[in-house]
């Protein structure tokens, strides 16, 4: 609703003298000038009469001019800013004050974006009074989501706060309006989606591919940690990990049953979850086992230097009977360097390393579509694990750095922050394809093992790593 003081307050009175004067002016001068006219026509001093006439005319023009400005029947220049002068609209976080025009500017504070969570008592008022301490410290409210608990509501802000208020303060001043079990994180403007478009991406994804499931997780419910334990050990064992159908919510702890088997088990110890969270993690759970197996069949063809070429595709547990056979045309030695333990047990991680539920897997596979290579990006809880096993046959013609490059790729995607190798130090392949990232690494050797972690860096990765030296082309 708007009030508009009316502008007939602001307006000088008109009076008729006014126009009487500039009438009679007008009529004074006519006259003037017919006997001007007349005296030049008729009189020998016709010529000074005209220069007279003209230095006449300058100065009563000059008069009016000072006149029309003095006694102007426009509104003053300035005013001064009222509150029967200011326009009050209603908006949607509440009643705010256009000022006059005349008002100078305020200056343009740098501003940050907050993510807040915090616990109200469920009563009229409560919200009110979270908005009225946000609206003093010159916080602007830019989404707001409420989620019912049976005692109380947690209100979850996205909010554009002054660079200079910091987490403390904030949660400080709503301990004050009567927030409680305040959190806080910096966030960016990908948060700026709104809620039902972000969780409609986030089914998407999912719906197109199986492996995005833990990561589509993540994304909904913030900084958690995520395992998918199976159902049966690598041994065949019973692992007595089976959550119900419903899922169980315990504070900070979700579990959720893996429709291929197993329990989600997602963990959040800083922040506990809310009803509303365990819904939208079940609702994206039950996509997921609705729609069963798939993986992206897309793939592109390579064709290596010395001419053969190559499909570099994703896999999943339906390429199991192909990686056993490759399994067995690797050497002992090829398959330690992967799996660092016996080599007996080398088939029992297959099932498992070709899970979606446990990350990504590329397959490489020759034009008689036998597998000759694997590579796999591995969901290790807040980690992520690259690996890469290629045949005896195959190695040494770059396979291995192709399918390396292409998981560094998923991996920031995904927004890892970083990826790790673990591997020997005698594998000097595995250590050189690290090295051609050409991003950042850090080494660490335990007891002969080597671990090697690449911090993922988009801008500096796209700019300076290498590519591959293969001509390469979708089909």
């Amino acid at each position: 609703m708007t009030d508009v003081t009316s502008s007939k307050s602001t307006r000088r009175p008109h009076h008729w003298r006014h126009d009487l004067i500039e009438l009679a002016a007008l009529f004074t001068a006519v006259v003037v000038a017919d006997t001007i006219a007349k005296t030049i026509v008729k009189g020998p001093d016709g010529p000074y009469l005209l220069v007279f006439s003209a230095i006449a005319l300058v100065a009563t023009a000059g008069f009016h001019t000072w006149w029309a400005r003095r006694h102007s029947h426009a509104p003053p220049a300035t005013r001064t800013a009222t509150p029967t002068a200011a326009v009050v609209a209603e908006g949607p976080r509440g009643r705010h004050t256009d000022q006059d025009d005349s008002a100078p500017a305020a200056e343009a504070l740098e501003t940050v974006l907050w993510r807040m969570r915090t616990t109200v008592d469920d009563a009229p008022g409560s919200l009110a009074a979270l908005c009225a301490v946000l609206a003093r410290l010159g916080v602007d409210i830019l989404t707001l989501q409420t989620h019912p608990l049976t005692e109380g509501t947690v209100d979850e802000f996205l909010l554009r706060a002054p660079a200079s208020l910091s987490s403390t303060d904030l949660a400080h001043e709503i301990g004050t309006a009567g927030g409680r079990d305040t959190w806080t994180e910096r966030a960016n403007t990908h948060d700026l989606v709104d809620t039902p478009t972000r969780v409609l991406g986030l089914a998407t994804r999912t719906a197109l591919d199986a492996a995005e499931l833990p990561l589509a997780l993540r994304q909904l419910l913030g900084r958690c940690t995520l395992h998918s334990v199976p159902a049966v050990s690598l041994t065949g064992r019973p692992t007595g990990e089976q959550a119900p159908v419903e899922g169980v919510l315990e504070e900070t702890v979700m579990k959720l049953r893996d429709p291929s088997g197993g329990t989600l088990l997602i963990e959040r110890p800083y922040l506990p979850f809310t009803p509303t969270e365990f819904a939208r993690a079940r609702a994206l759970v039950e996509l997921d086992a609705q729609l069963g197996p798939r993986v992206p069949r897309s793939q592109d063809v390579l064709t290596l230097p010395e001419g053969n070429e190559i499909t570099v595709r994703r896999a999943d547990q339906r390429d199991l009977p192909a990686a056993r056979a490759m399994h067995d045309r690797c050497s002992a030695r090829t398959l330690s360097l992967r799996y660092h333990g016996p080599v007996g047990d080398a088939d029992r991680y297959l099932d498992h390393l070709l899970s979606p539920r446990f990350g990504r897997t590329l397959a490489v596979q020759t034009a008689s579509g036998r597998l000759v290579a694997l590579g796999h990006l591995l969901w290790d809880g807040d980690e992520t694990e690259v690996a890469l096993l290629v045949e005896d046959d195959w190695q040494r013609r770059r396979i291995g750095s192709e399918l390396l490059g292409r998981l560094v790729a998923m991996a920031e995607e995904a927004g890892c922050d970083s990826v790790y190798a673990v591997t020997q130090a005698s594998n000097t392949g595995m250590v050189a394809a690290m090295r051609a990232l050409n991003l950042p690494l850090d080494y660490q050797i335990e007891e002969g093992t080597l671990v090697i972690t690449a911090r993922l860096d988009a801008a500096r990765r796209r700019s300076e790593r290498t590519q591959p030296q293969a001509r390469q082309s979708e089909r």
